[in-house]
């Protein structure tokens, strides 16, 4: 199961700090994205980090603005969300892939609740 949490109202050019709790499975074996989905738009792809935390990919909407990251100690996934913009504004998800690190939601097959985010200009 994934809990999604960190989520909020921020300005623009403003930080948060998202997170994503693992439990009850081996969280070190899965490739763990986000999602985000807008009001009234497709779910898409945010960015994606392997197994390890060796290997990440972004879309390039966030390329250099977002980071993901994990702590396989703490079952947890973090996606740090700098310089954000309005457009940000969605809620996110949090998806778990035992497949192979994409940016294919079809191969996740475990999702969290989603938290969202709100950045005002």
């Amino acid at each position: 199961q994934l809990q999604a949490s960190g989520g909020g109202l921020v300005q623009a050019g403003g930080t948060l700090r998202l997170s994503c709790a693992a439990s009850g499975r081996t969280f070190s074996s899965y490739h763990v994205g986000w999602f985000s989905q807008a009001p009234g738009k497709e779910r898409e792809f945010v960015a994606a980090i392997n197994y390890s935390g060796t290997g990440t990919i972004y879309a390039d909407s966030v390329k250099g603005r977002f980071t993901i990251s994990r702590d396989n100690a703490k079952n947890t996934v973090y996606l740090q969300m700098n310089s954000l913009k309005p457009e940000d504004t969605a809620v996110y998800y949090c998806a778990a892939s035992k497949i192979r690190l994409t940016l294919a939601a079809t191969l996740y097959d475990s999702w969290g609740q989603g938290t969202l985010v709100t950045v005002s200009s």
